[in-house]
């Protein structure tokens, strides 16, 4: 028996199958293999086609059967991650209205800021744990504010997951986690949340149905089942945005486990048990994939907008010719440090943690003498990996102390430069692991179809396959302080 995961990713759509009885991985493909392209208008702004979406997933899945190294009617059960915070809008016969507005799109700031004082600052954090910021809510809120004719269409919105599994299924759902990542849900009340739906004055009736996460959300309908070569009838059983999935991934799913991952954006997500909240809402908290109003679990989530897409952004300037592998390789031979060389990655839109200030992504300190590509692939990944020990320190303000995270062994994590620099320069050890977010997703619709007892049983073959100690601490701090001074420089 298998288990079907996709995971809706900003670069590629990845998919992959797990066996049941190993819980491991047998085939996984991505598609397409170049990484999609973002669209910006203006600056700041940032969509992806939702139809652009759904024929990569359909294509990634028959590239998956592909392989043969499995029978896609074996398959019994399906589970989606998403990139996180993106608007999907369909009228009354589920055609898309327009583009999705996507996680990294920095319009609606304003829109949000204004909604956290009328609403009143103290009353969102405790109530969202959130600023209603640029989250799904005020992305809708500024169609409505913008796109009047196109805000009169609607009959339903949705996260990237949510459209994928509609798609699959015909039925539109969604879930405490997803509502609360879209900053809808009020976790003092449990239920949407009143005070940002009237604000805005949106429609309540555009919320779908909501699910619990791990549960059918509909089935597989024949004629998709048909062209995908899978059994009619299967459950879509999970769906998670990308980080709640990416814990799941790597079994973080208690009070004090931390997860850690490094692709397009980069993320550390805690797991806490309390309604936890950052006074400036630099971090944000929303319903990990544990949450039930018995058992509060939440997800605190750090997150970077530009980690992987600085690293590409630089491959593609100053290397072209080289791949990933030989850009780290490249990096190796430069000094801890980078010769002084130093570099913001922030060149991805407003960034919640610099309190969703837009600052560029900046090379400091180039000497024409003394600097070459080497120099300059480490600093960028040293930059990136600055970034987040600066995030850690926020998250450390609000009482999280990670003892060890746990990582995939997966794009910068398959750097040791970028993977041995986050270590020193955090301070805590890392765990690296095989499964990445459509084999937890995979996992996840085991969990929700009932296929695993329980969630601690889909984990039972899970083990560490590299462990990464801090090192070079000592000589990191004052590098790290030096880059942090920069850094406060350009914040207004």
């Amino acid at each position: 028996m298998y288990l079907l995961g996709i995971d809706i990713g900003t670069s590629s759509i990845k998919v992959a199958v797990v066996d049941v009885e190993t819980q491991k991985s047998i085939a996984t493909v991505q598609y397409p293999e170049a990484e999609t392209e973002i669209k910006s208008v203006r600056p700041g702004w940032a969509e992806q086609s939702p139809a652009d979406w759904w024929e990569n997933t359909k294509l990634a899945i028959l590239k998956l059967n592909a392989t043969n190294l499995f029978n896609p009617k074996n398959i019994a059960a399906i589970g989606i991650a998403y990139q996180m915070h993106g608007l999907v809008v369909v009228d009354e016969n589920q055609d898309v209205l327009r583009d999705s507005i996507i996680w990294c799109d920095s319009r609606a700031v304003e829109i949000g800021e204004k909604a956290f004082d009328q609403i009143g600052h103290q009353n969102a954090l405790s109530s969202l744990l959130n600023s209603p910021g640029n989250f799904t809510a005020s992305k809708l809120a500024w169609i409505k504010e913008n796109e009047p004719h196109i805000y009169r269409k609607i009959d339903k919105i949705m996260l990237p997951g949510d459209f994928i599994s509609m798609k699959l299924t015909g039925n539109i759902t969604t879930s405490i986690s997803a509502l609360s990542e879209g900053i809808f849900w009020d976790f003092q009340q449990d239920k949407i949340s009143k005070a940002v739906m009237d604000y805005y004055g949106l429609d309540y009736n555009f919320i779908p149905e909501i699910n619990e996460l791990f549960a059918s959300h509909g089935v597989l309908t024949e004629e998709i089942a048909l062209f995908l070569g899978l059994t009619a009838g299967i459950p879509v059983a999970y769906k998670s945005g990308d980080q709640p999935n990416n814990a799941l991934s790597l079994n973080v799913m208690k009070p004090g486990e931390v997860a850690a991952t490094a692709g397009t954006s980069g993320v550390i997500y805690g797991v806490s048990n309390s309604l936890t909240y950052d006074p400036q809402s630099r971090v944000n908290t929303f319903a990990h994939v544990t949450y039930s109003p018995e058992e509060k679990n939440t997800g605190v989530l750090l997150c970077i907008n530009g980690t992987g897409s600085m690293f590409r952004w630089a491959k593609n300037t100053f290397a072209p010719h080289l791949n990933y592998q030989e850009l780290n390789t490249l990096a190796a031979k430069a000094p801890i440090g980078s010769k002084g060389l130093n570099v913001l990655p922030f060149g991805n839109g407003a960034e919640r943690m610099l309190n969703n200030q837009y600052t560029g992504a900046q090379f400091l300190g180039i000497d024409l003498n003394i600097h070459s590509q080497a120099e300059i692939f480490r600093a960028v990944q040293e930059g990136i990996a600055f970034s987040f020990r600066y995030g850690i320190d926020i998250m450390r303000e609000i009482g999280m102390e990670p003892k060890v995270i746990r990582a995939g062994r997966a794009n910068l994590f398959l750097s040791e430069v970028f993977a041995q620099t986050f270590v020193d320069v955090t301070g805590v050890r890392v765990e690296l692991y095989e499964n990445d977010g459509s084999v937890g997703a995979a996992l996840g619709a085991g969990i929700g179809a009932g296929i695993f007892n329980t969630a601690e049983d889909a984990f039972t073959h899970h083990e560490v396959v590299a462990t990464l100690d801090p090192k070079n601490s000592a000589a990191y701090e004052p590098i790290y302080q030096e880059w942090k001074s920069l850094l406060m420089k350009t914040l207004k």
